[in-house]
């Protein structure tokens, strides 16, 4: 597995993106105070430096779905190394917080398109649209929101906190993800995504 993931990301030294262009629906978390123990327990989660890699079996079923969720993602990201990077780092990040790895990308197919450089009017930023709030409440100053994984471990370890404040209920830790709790029209737009373009 490792390996696998020493590959792909040696056979990539550079990460020029090339996107076509489409629309995403941005929108921004919104600032809600957390208790001593939440801020400290979500700090945590943020610091991990573990090298990504794909947690599979084997590594045929790493490879499965590596190629599955590639060939989904060429036409938004036509470079193969950047989207086997982004899709190892996705899978990676995703397992660790506990939710489906389709789901962050569903996610950010809404959020932001897959434009790494998105940044909404509410100024949230990157794949899966963090607002720079976040770094002062749990990360660290040097935290930079458009780097691939920082902006991939924020938005996961973020969703698992809603997620986790809503008892496992998708709708509303969704809306709680994008500012629109309470609205149905983007937690169906990501849930219509995941079960629709990334299964």
């Amino acid at each position: 597995m490792r390996r696998l993931t020493a590959l792909l990301l040696a056979l990539a030294p550079t990460w020029a993106f090339t996107f076509l262009p489409s629309p995403a629906w941005s929108g921004a978390q919104v600032y809600e105070p957390l208790s001593a123990s939440a801020q400290a327990a979500l700090h945590k989660a943020i610091s991990d430096e573990v090298v990504p890699h794909l947690a599979f079996e084997t590594v045929g079923e790493a490879r499965a779905w590596l190629n599955a969720m590639s060939y989904k993602l060429a036409k938004r990201i036509p470079d193969r190394r950047v989207r086997e990077e982004l899709l190892v780092t996705v899978h990676y990040e995703a397992k660790r917080a506990g939710l489906d790895p389709q789901l962050v990308l569903g996610l950010i197919q809404v959020e932001s398109n897959f434009r790494k450089y998105a940044v909404s009017h509410a100024g949230a930023r990157g794949f899966m649209q963090v607002m720079p709030f976040w770094i002062k409440l749990i990360g660290r100053p040097g935290d930079n929101l458009f780097h691939l994984r920082t902006n991939l471990r924020y938005g996961c370890v973020i969703l698992r906190h809603y997620l986790d404040i809503e008892k496992g209920h998708y709708y509303r830790a969704l809306g709680r993800y994008n500012g629109s709790l309470g609205q149905a029209e983007y937690p169906n737009m990501v849930v219509r995504a995941w079960h629709n373009d990334w299964h």
